[in-house]
């Protein structure tokens, strides 16, 4: 279990992305004191219902939306937002956030 204060710092974080933009699992866990980046995909994945955090802007390293079950929730979300993937599925660098 992930100590509550790391937990409230991901979802702090994750709360500032602004629409049409991502980050990355890493750039999150690297603004917080001790987080790994798949600690904070653990974290994305257990966001309790009615949540209201953005986290479908939290995509992994490559710039390319994980490979779990809401992927294809979390790229219709990201592209109504403006958000453009290339060829091989990656977001824009000029995207990215912070």
């Amino acid at each position: 279990m992930m100590r509550a204060e790391l937990l409230e710092q991901i979802y702090t974080i994750v709360a500032q992305i602004p629409e049409g933009r991502v980050t990355t699992y890493g750039r999150v866990a690297k603004m917080t004191e001790g987080a790994s980046a798949r600690m904070v995909g653990s974290a994305m994945r257990h966001l309790p219902d009615g949540h209201g955090l953005p986290w479908h802007r939290v995509i992994g390293a490559s710039r390319k939306v994980a490979d779990h079950g809401g992927a294809s929730r979390q790229r219709d979300k990201l592209q109504a937002e403006g958000v453009v993937f290339d060829a091989a599925g990656r977001v824009g660098i000029e995207r990215l956030w912070p």
